[in-house]
């Protein structure tokens, strides 16, 4: 008995709110019986039945605090449902707006290659139109510097003191054309003028010629004529290099000779008359570049009205008479054959070639020292 006190004791110290803890109310599984029995115990079980008291009590706390527990749990389950299900709506939710962005994100990047590739190709049609409109300039420019080039050259071949009547024959009237030179004063001056002048204003054996086109001469120059080029490859121009161009530019002075033969080629040749113009001071030697007395191609004493520049050199060579009609003849000859490649010349392929040939012959003519007198 005492142990069992002790023990009770004990257990009342360790739990004392619990041993003195009555329940308001009954639980379900509680019974009525363990507390009459206390009350009706004899002093013999009074520890005894203190002890079920306890352990009774016990049980209907414990299973107060569990239903309390359950319903707290379950209350707290219930809001976690409810978050969960919010939880997943957002969810929901967020993952349409994804979509609905990855969305519009795919057609605007699709747009945006669709619109790349307009401005692409508009811009390739602009370029292609602008390289179009640019090929045209050049070739309006290379037409006009044609032009330019012909002009000069009858600039050139032509001045106001000494025009060249043959390029220019509506100068002369038909029945002044043999009195040109001169004035009739006497019967022997005029008789002596008209006699001069018949045999100067006499160009028609030109026309009166008996021709025949060389089958070889005329093969290349058809040759040619279906592409034109400036390339000496070509057999037609590497002919008339060889048998006219070459030697009507071969002169005495080799060096300065072939500078000229290269100006001649790329166009960048000027004459002008010297009478026209203050002498310049000239940057090169006097030997190399002649004197009004002297020709620089020729190194001969002549009286030289004219000089050549040799592109932007600014040096002035002075030439003969002869030198200047050589010079003519080959810049003649090229100019006309440019006219041909830049599709200048709207001629039958004959005519062209004849007029070719005399091209040629003047530089032939020109070689062996025939000239105008009006140079």
């Amino acid at each position: 008995m005492r142990r069992g006190q002790t023990h009770l004791e004990e257990d009342s110290q360790k739990e004392p709110a619990v041993g003195y803890w009555k329940p308001l109310m009954p639980s379900k599984g509680s019974k009525e019986e363990p507390e009459t029995g206390c009350q009706d115990a004899g002093p013999g079980d009074e520890s005894q039945s203190a002890e079920q008291c306890n352990v009774s009590r016990l049980r209907s706390s414990s299973v107060e605090i569990r239903e309390k527990g359950s319903e707290f749990l379950k209350e707290e389950l219930h809001k976690a449902q409810k978050e969960l299900k919010l939880k997943d709506k957002e969810c929901e939710r967020l993952s349409k707006v994804r979509e609905q962005l990855e969305q519009e994100l795919e057609e605007l990047t699709a747009s945006l290659f669709e619109e790349a590739h307009k401005m692409v190709r508009e811009a390739n049609m602009k370029q292609a139109a602008a390289e179009k409109q640019l090929k045209e300039a050049r070739g309006k420019i290379d037409m006009l510097q044609a032009e330019v080039t012909a002009l000069k050259t009858l600039v050139i071949t032509s001045t106001p003191s000494s025009p060249n009547w043959e390029l220019h024959p509506q100068l002369q009237s038909p029945s002044k054309a043999v009195f040109r030179k001169g004035h009739a004063r006497n019967k022997s001056t005029s008789s002596a003028m008209i006699t001069a002048a018949s045999h100067n204003a006499a160009p028609e054996p030109v026309s009166r010629e008996c021709k025949e086109v060389d089958s070889v001469l005329f093969t290349e120059f058809q040759s040619w004529k279906e592409s034109p080029t400036l390339d000496k490859s070509c057999s037609f121009l590497d002919r008339i290099y060889r048998e006219d161009v070459g030697p009507c530019l071969d002169f005495s002075k080799q060096e300065l000779s072939e500078l000229v033969r290269a100006a001649v080629e790329q166009n960048t040749l000027t004459i002008e008359p010297v009478a026209s113009q203050a002498l310049s001071v000239v940057k090169g030697s006097a030997e190399d570049c002649g004197g009004p007395k002297k020709c620089a191609l020729s190194g001969l004493p002549r009286t030289c009205k004219h000089r050549i520049t040799l592109g932007d050199s600014g040096n002035y060579y002075y030439i003969s008479p002869s030198c200047r009609a050589r010079i003519t003849a080959a810049c003649n000859f090229f100019t006309y054959i440019r006219y041909i490649q830049q599709g200048l010349v709207r001629q039958d392929v004959e005519l062209m070639f004849w007029e070719v040939m005399r091209l040629r012959r003047e530089m032939s003519l020109a070689k062996l020292g025939f000239y105008p007198n009006e140079i």
